[in-house]
């Protein structure tokens, strides 16, 4: 890890540029977002825009959805990924919620629902205008905080600890804009590094340019 950087201050521009955005799921309400932030895991948030809108035509909340067993959402879900694990976890979830005004809004309540994770839950905290709870780590993290130097991590939680340790609370949406970052600028391959507003202070990039 790059102790040297002073990141409470470096990762500033970041968050000005990014600071809340909304993620990019299509959502109209909790109750939505709740079940496409489930059903994006491991999917690509493009592919849950477009098959929810069917689902949630035939499911618009938690009492609808609860109603049902895993097999009838099975036609709405069949093309997302992992999508027969995804039904059993949001019809259990109804079944356990009940209705769109008891869904919780804590990290340790949303992480004890089926198919929620911290990134999961902080997405959902971050959407909800909750103070953060934690750093959303998702898969772009993984790869901007570690070429950033701010984190050395091979976990989300391990990435995640190492964010909130390196960054003041009112911060820690940093994690949602370094996966901003991570779409547009820093890319798996061929990253745009003469245009990002951090490659003053990013380890990768000062490393390219020594090797240059």
């Amino acid at each position: 890890m790059v102790h040297t950087v002073d990141w409470p201050a470096a990762i500033q521009p970041l968050i000005k540029k990014y600071k809340g955005n909304k993620f990019p799921l299509n959502y109209g309400n909790l109750y939505q977002l709740v079940v496409m932030v489930l059903l994006a895991a491991q999917d690509s948030d493009k592919h849950i825009n477009e098959v929810s809108e069917e689902l949630f035509k035939h499911f618009p909340d938690m009492t609808a959805l609860s109603k049902v067993e895993a097999e009838d959402l099975h036609p709405f879900l069949k093309s997302v990924r992992n999508f027969a694990n995804k039904s059993k976890w949001l019809t259990t979830m109804a079944k356990t919620v009940k209705a769109d005004k008891h869904i919780p809004q804590a990290m340790e309540a949303l992480v004890a629902l089926p198919g929620i994770g911290r990134k999961s839950a902080n997405v959902i905290l971050r959407e909800s205008k909750k103070p953060a709870q934690g750093v959303i780590v998702d898969l772009h993290v993984m790869r901007v905080a570690p070429r950033l130097g701010i984190a050395t991590g091979k976990t989300p939680d391990k990435v995640e600890k190492e964010l909130m340790q390196q960054l003041p609370q009112e911060q820690w949406d940093a994690g949602m804009c370094m996966s901003f970052l991570g779409r547009e600028i820093c890319r798996p391959t061929n990253p745009k590094c003469e245009i990002c507003i951090m490659n003053k202070v990013c380890a990768y990039y000062l490393n390219l340019k020594k090797v240059s």
